[in-house]
């Protein structure tokens, strides 16, 4: 890489970096208040989870197109088209109760139900991302996930904000105009995005033609096994975890608020600290060898005997569960070309989307029907299956860079 482009890309990826901090601070408040200011707004139960349920269809499929037509539109022009998409929900979600608009605006692809999500701006800044040299590519993708974390961590706490101070100044309005924060937030993000240089395209003089080539079998392949690894994710995602403490030690919200702060944190720090270890045993080790463990104390939470075991095993499993993120981000895009870094990226995160709300399902049945704890032992199971074959498919494929 030459240093002109080199110096290009160091500037981009600060960028960024700072449009993923806006972005995750925007989702984690909107995370906290969504569901609330649609009811207060005369939604439903059920067409609020209609709402949710489109983002999520609307992540994926946007993901997918994403993937199929990025880099033939160029990456720099669809992500400030995105980043503006994203301002244009989030008003409709501030300005209006109707479910249909509402809909619309969550098909999208750009409104999340976490702060930390898996989208299609999240495909194109992974692709970009990729171009940085390969020594440095680790460690942003540390830095990355860890701004995610605590950007989404500071827009949950946020959040709070206008019912602790309604009380002080009743005039406030209404928790649902508070999204405006979306628009505010995405208008900074497309001035990030416009200014983004050359440098963050794959680099070819031509469009590809196929999205895919010469990686399609080894993106279908780690496709396959993310999906694995997000399906056992859903037995335990965040709002099972705080329903089960409840249920088992009958832990109160606020001390659930702080554990789950507390996690954050262990996540983020974790990035950073995944990005040293993979550039010095690989990659692939790393991926395997933390994440292992970390299922291994998933499995535990249900089986020590107390409360303050119970918190300490899960704040462990914490600080190891989240370290095959970037390391997986940096090896998918080490792994292909870089004019395919977009779609695989996309397909990837995808697959993770599509297979992630069936575990939720199939893990409450668990609950009801094997024992209270069930879903933490076959998720830990799962993920270890996941890891092990992970690294048996993969330990013998050579990165090309």
């Amino acid at each position: 890489m030459d240093l002109t482009r080199k110096a290009g890309i160091e500037d981009d990826l600060v960028k960024i970096l700072l449009v993923q901090a806006l972005r995750a601070f925007a989702y984690g408040f909107g995370t906290v208040i969504l569901g609330t200011s649609l009811a207060q707004a005369g939604l439903t139960n059920a067409q609020v989870g209609l709402v949710f349920a489109a983002m999520l269809a609307g992540m994926a499929a946007a993901a997918l197109v994403v993937g199929a037509v990025g880099e033939r539109i160029g990456r720099r022009r669809l992500y400030g088209l995105l980043l503006a998409l994203m301002g244009v929900a989030g008003t409709v979600f501030a300005l209006t109760s109707s479910l249909v608009a509402l809909v619309a605006a969550a098909l999208t692809g750009t409104m999340s139900t976490d702060a930390n999500e898996s989208g299609p701006i999240t495909s194109l800044e992974q692709a970009m991302i990729g171009q940085a040299p390969r020594e440095t590519r680790v460690h942003v993708f540390g830095r990355y996930n860890a701004i995610a974390y605590l950007a989404g961590a500071g827009g949950a706490l946020a959040a709070g904000a206008p019912d602790r101070f309604r009380g002080m100044v009743p005039a406030l309005p209404a928790d649902q105009r508070f999204l405006l924060l979306f628009p505010v937030l995405a208008a900074v993000c497309v001035l990030q995005a416009v200014r983004l240089s050359p440098a963050v395209e794959h680099g070819g003089a031509e469009r590809p033609a196929k999205p895919l080539a010469r990686s399609r079998a080894n993106v279908v392949r780690l496709a396959s096994l993310f999906a694995v690894d997000a399906f056992a994710g859903g037995f335990v995602v965040t709002t099972f975890i705080v329903f089960w403490f409840e249920r088992r030690f009958g832990v109160s919200p606020r001390l659930m608020a702080a554990v789950v702060f507390a996690t954050g944190l262990l996540q983020a720090g974790s990035s950073i600290v995944a990005a040293r270890v993979g550039a010095r045993i690989g990659l692939l080790n790393t991926m395997v060898f933390t994440h292992l463990p970390s299922n291994l104390l998933l499995a535990l939470v249900p089986i020590v005997p107390s409360l303050g075991w119970a918190i300490a095993v899960l704040l462990a499993r914490s600080a190891l569960s989240q370290m095959d993120v970037p390391t997986r981000q940096a090896y998918l895009a080490a792994m292909v070309d870089p004019e395919e870094r977009t779609a695989a990226a996309a397909f990837t995160n995808t697959s993770r989307y599509v297979a992630r709300p069936l575990g939720p399902v199939i893990g409450g049945a668990l609950m009801g029907t094997v024992g209270l704890g069930a879903p933490f032992v076959v998720a830990g199971a799962l993920k270890s299956v996941y890891d092990l074959v992970l690294w048996r498919v993969f330990r013998r494929v050579r990165l090309p860079d």
